[in-house]
């Protein structure tokens, strides 16, 4: 039996074994590393998602603060428009910055009080038409 000697086209000898072969387990270590970068991604937009979050919930707290006011401003509830709106920016967890009673409509500004980061809405309530 004959010995069959494989060379490449400039006449050295290969090993029998396929250009490919090299690559064996790159699809493994390419996938590793998109899922590291996908998870090192999500991870960097936590914080982002819970501000986005925080921001909501002061929007919240601040348009039901102005509306509690301006139904005192109008006479609808009992009280001082800017302490009712105080104690419900209280009630969700959040500071009255500032109220300002025009008449009949109501605007507030309502800060977190959470820490995370400077977050403040306003919102402005009256009766329809008032403006």
């Amino acid at each position: 039996m004959r010995r069959v000697r494989l060379v490449d086209a400039g006449g050295r000898p290969r090993s029998g074994r396929s250009p490919r072969a090299a690559d064996r387990g790159a699809a493994s270590v390419l996938a590793v590393a998109l899922l590291a970068a996908t998870l090192a991604l999500t991870l960097a937009c936590v914080p982002l998602y819970g501000a986005l979050i925080e921001r909501q919930r002061i929007a919240g707290a601040a348009d039901a603060a102005a509306l509690a006011a301006a139904d005192v401003a109008v006479g609808r509830e009992p009280g001082v428009p800017c302490v009712v709106a105080a104690q419900l920016a209280a009630a969700n967890q959040a500071v009255l910055d500032r109220c300002i009673v025009d008449g009949v409509i109501v605007t507030v500004r309502v800060g977190s009080s959470s820490g995370i980061a400077a977050i403040t809405a306003t919102a402005t309530a009256g009766p329809p038409g008032a403006r």
